[in-house]
């Protein structure tokens, strides 16, 4: 194994908000194995936590996340068994963008520096991830000369098309956050010194939202990208009579009626 430090994943209940910030600037924050085994544990808890509203990612220092350790992980030592990714991964870093894709919880990235394979896909996974304008967005996994994880074969497609897909994925193409934002890769970009701004007042937007509803919507849009456009009405039907039971229903038409801003309480 590699000498250098393991890192950390900080993680600090700010009000409703989780924030989860990866400590390893040093590497750019690439992910160790411990790494992923804190955020697949933290973003497992955070899914049945009551409290919180909205979660943050970010990374400490110039950078996002360069994605996994690879380079510890080939280091010299004793060759794992075959079949080994086929067994870790789905555990590891596919289940982290499983959970931040389905997680009933609206999840913001903020972004600066390189996000590069699954730090890029963790940003695009995320419901709204806002990058620095001179951010670099990545996939090398080909010019590595390995297949693409982390499920960059099934987002870019859907977030960019099929032809932009090829360009970052068989060419190993970089765009800028810039680009990313034109692109609609991401939600938007910004300045790299006001890009935090832009993240809290969004976080702060959601986390103060109708939670049961945004909940309810993200599943309702997974679902969509896979089903006929009778499922999702169907999908749509059964949130909205969960949604109507939740008391920012109530208050969302309490507040129409007496014309004010709603209070949602995220009940």
């Amino acid at each position: 194994m590699s000498g250098a430090p393991e890192g950390s994943i900080e993680i600090a209940q700010d009000g409703s908000v989780l924030r989860i910030t990866l400590n390893r600037p040093d590497r750019r924050n690439s992910l160790s194995h411990a790494m992923i085994d804190t955020l697949v544990a933290t973003l497992s808890s955070a899914a049945y936590d009551d409290s919180l509203r909205a979660i943050l990612i970010t990374g400490v220092g110039e950078h996002f996340c360069t994605g996994a350790d690879w380079v510890a992980t080939n280091d010299a030592g004793a060759r794992p068994r075959t079949g080994d990714l086929v067994r870790r991964i789905p555990h590891t870093a596919h289940r982290v963008i499983e959970l931040v894709a389905s997680i009933q919880l609206p999840v913001v990235c903020a972004v600066r520096g390189w996000a590069v394979g699954l730090g890029c896909n963790l940003a695009l996974a995320a419901d709204f991830a806002v990058a620095a304008e001179d951010a670099t967005l990545w996939e090398p996994f080909l010019e590595r000369g390995f297949s693409p994880d982390s499920g960059s074969t099934w987002l870019l497609p859907r977030l960019v098309g099929v032809a932009r897909a090829r360009r970052m994925l068989l060419l190993s193409e970089k765009v800028t956050g810039d680009e990313a934002a034109q692109w609609g890769l991401i939600h938007a970009a910004a300045p790299a010194d006001q890009v935090d701004a832009v993240a809290e007042d969004l976080l702060q937007r959601l986390a103060n939202g109708p939670t049961v509803a945004l909940g309810l919507t993200k599943q309702a849009l997974a679902h969509g990208a896979h089903s006929t456009l009778s499922d999702a009405l169907n999908q749509e039907l059964s949130s909205l009579e969960l949604a109507c039971r939740a008391s920012d229903f109530r208050e969302g038409l309490a507040a129409f009626r007496e014309r004010r801003a709603p209070e949602f309480r995220g009940r």
